[in-house]
Parts: C-alpha cells; sequence; structure tokens
C-alpha cells in the first residue's frame, strides 16, 4: 500500500516537495491549496483547493482519506492554517512535520525596523518616511488604510480589495525580482520605506539588498511563533528524510 502524505501548500517548498514525492511510485500526494489566489503555480499530483472547516473538519478528512503523514508547507504567515494543522494532526495521531523557510538574517548595513505585527508596522511608518513600498501582501493593507498622508506603492498578483489607504497605487506582478528590477522600482516611485514580512527565501530577497544599497529603512514584520511541540525542517531534502525517503 502507497504512503499518503498531505501537503498545505502554496509556497515554493511545497511545490518542489509534491514534485518529489510524486515521482516515487509507492507515496499518493495530495497539496491542498486555501484558494485565495485565482492562478496558482503550477502543482505536480492531486491537488485540492478550499478549506477543511478549521481544525475539526481537517481531522475528518485525514481520517477518510487515510492520511499517514502531513506536511505543513504554508507560508510563514499562514498562522491559523498552521495552527489548525497542530491540532488535527494532535486529534488523529497522524505525524506532522512544518517545512519552513529559513527567515532573513540583517546585514551589518541594513536599516531594519523589527515589529511583531502589522499594526506595529503602521504606527512606525509615519516616522520613517511618507512613500511606502508596502510587500506584505494584499489580505493585510486594511492595517495602514488611516494613513492618509502617506502614498503606497503595492505590488500583488491579483487586485487587493478595501479597505486600504487611500493614496495607494498597485502594481500587478508576480515574481521573483532581480536586485535591478527592486532598485529600479524604490527610484521610479521615490520610495523612501520599505514594509515586509520576514518570509524569508531567495524568491523575495532582492527588495532587501535593494533597500540595503539605497540606505533605505526596512520594517520587518516578525514572523508568528509555531505551535509548541511541532517539528520543523527548513528544507524539502528534511521532509524526505523525515518520511525515510531517499533524496531523488
Amino acid at each position: 500500500m502507497s504512503t499518503h502524505v498531505l501537503i498545505l501548500g502554496g509556497t515554493a517548498e511545497a511545490r518542489e516537495l509534491a514534485a518529489a514525492l510524486v515521482a516515487r511510485r509507492d507515496v499518493r500526494v495530495t497539496t491542498s491549496l486555501a484558494g485565495r489566489v485565482a492562478r496558482p503555480g503550477a502543482i505536480t499530483g492531486e491537488v485540492r483547493i478550499g478549506g477543511f472547516g478549521g481544525a475539526d473538519g481537517l481531522a475528518d478528512w485525514l481520517r477518510e482519506q487515510r492520511v499517514d503523514a502531513l506536511v505543513d508547507a504554508t507560508h510563514p504567515f499562514a498562522e491559523s492554517i498552521t495552527a489548525n494543522g497542530a491540532r488535527a494532526a494532535a486529534a488523529t495521531g497522524v505525524p506532522e512535520l512544518v517545512l519552513r523557510r529559513p527567515g532573513w538574517l540583517p546585514d551589518p548595513e541594513d536599516r531594519w525596523h523589527p515589529v511583531t505585527s502589522l499594526a506595529e508596522a503602521a504606527d512606525l511608518l509615519p516616522r520613517l518616511g511618507r512613500r511606502v513600498f508596502l510587500t506584505t501582501g494584499r489580505l493585510g493593507l486594511a492595517a495602514f488604510a488611516h494613513l492618509t498622508d502617506l502614498h503606497f506603492v503595492v505590488r500583488s498578483v491579483e487586485l487587493p480589495q478595501s479597505p486600504m489607504p487611500p493614496h495607494t497605487e498597485v502594481l500587478l506582478a508576480r515574481g521573483p525580482f532581480t536586485v535591478a528590477d527592486e532598485t529600479a522600482l524604490l527610484n521610479d516611485h521615490c520610495v523612501d520605506v520599505l514594509v515586509t514580512k520576514d518570509s524569508g527565501g531567495r524568491a523575495t530577497a532582492a527588495k532587501l539588498t535593494a533597500a540595503r544599497e539605497l540606505r533605505l529603512p526596512v520594517v520587518v514584520v516578525q514572523r508568528p511563533p509555531l505551535p509548541e511541540a511541532v517539528s520543523t525542517v527548513p528544507d524539502v531534502a528534511g521532509v524526505l528524510a523525515w518520511l525515510g525517503l531517499d533524496p531523488p
């Protein structure tokens, strides 16, 4: 009988893991997406789109589908999904692992201002600049909607919805972006402060390099804590080792 692995996905690591597992004949792979992006990146293998109905719904699905292992490869800020995954795994006895890319580390020349929430970032912004490149995701713009004196440049794969700051310029684009791309954007839009989440990884790190070279302050929203007692690995190789599989 094949091993059934459920991947809570949405990240590049989730796609990489799905491809590595689908290549094995003795593993059944299902990748679950929340459905918040209308055109997600291509994923190898079986894909499920939509929520489970909280931790209890996920636990029911794990039992019904006879899942043998649960891998949470969601975004580092998908706090509720990660919490539901941990609760469902504990309720069903299904082994769970969190695949989480390492966070970014500041360079000595960086001008980072760490904060613990979007609300804290919004409180800090007026003291740092007037033209903001906001890269915290289209679903978090409401936290900045009251900042009527600042101009925001927001880049998103899809159009964001209100509420959002009244002076917001939306750029529709999908990464990855080079340092040259990010430098040109910051210069062209006269940005004087960058706001980002510590999502980690190379795909979105170019903006940090560009901000460093331009000596711009960067407000960095730190990651929420993981649920207690969950095990984590930083890469796909770690997941394969946890599953007892040799690397491809």
